[in-house]
């Protein structure tokens, strides 16, 4: 099972590093961490699980984040009575609108142990293809807070923080409508 001493942490250089995609099939190790880093974010949002190992609630989850160098994202939220349940190898967003948005309150990151104020801007909408545990392509076209967290996973591949977007002039620049949550 893992836990947040399992979350690298910012300074760690990997998490800074492009990670490097997937080869398919995946591997039955491969499968098993995806499957390790979706069962953490079922863990982080569950009240007493979360109180027993004392686990940051969190919606997304990238393979560099527990300190392996590989295109794999996990997403578990829920948007408008929807859920969103995924496990991904190597993710892509394939198109994305014009218009931005920002999550209202700016964003969090469980390998970022400060609170970073700060609007983070992001596409309004976005497609994003990936390749599911049964090896499956996936295409999903969202707007709003998931559109915002596979943005904020996929950043992670490339060597992205969130805190790397916010406009360092202007910290609460507002971009678009807001996603309030």
């Amino acid at each position: 099972m893992l836990t947040m001493k399992n979350i690298i942490r910012d300074g760690n250089p990997v998490l800074r590093k492009k990670a490097e995609p997937v080869q398919l099939p995946a591997s039955a190790e491969e499968k098993e961490t995806l499957q390790k880093m979706l069962q953490f974010l079922h863990n982080s949002q569950d009240e007493q699980i979360a109180e027993k190992y004392n686990l940051r609630p969190g919606v997304g989850l990238a393979a560099p984040q527990i300190g392996l160098s590989k295109r794999m994202i996990t997403v578990l939220l829920t948007d408008q009575d929807k859920l969103y349940e995924y496990a991904l190898f190597n993710p892509k967003i394939i198109s994305h609108s014009v218009e931005l948005t920002y999550l209202e309150g700016g964003e969090g990151c469980l390998s970022v142990d400060e609170d970073i104020p700060g609007n983070v801007p992001r596409y309004a909408r976005v497609q994003v293809k990936g390749i599911d545990l049964e090896g499956k392509e996936i295409r999903l076209r969202l707007k709003g807070l998931p559109a915002i967290v596979f943005q904020h996973e996929i950043d992670h591949l490339d060597g992205i923080l969130f805190y790397d977007r916010i406009d360092k002039e202007n910290p609460f620049r507002t971009y678009g409508n807001p996603i309030v949550r």
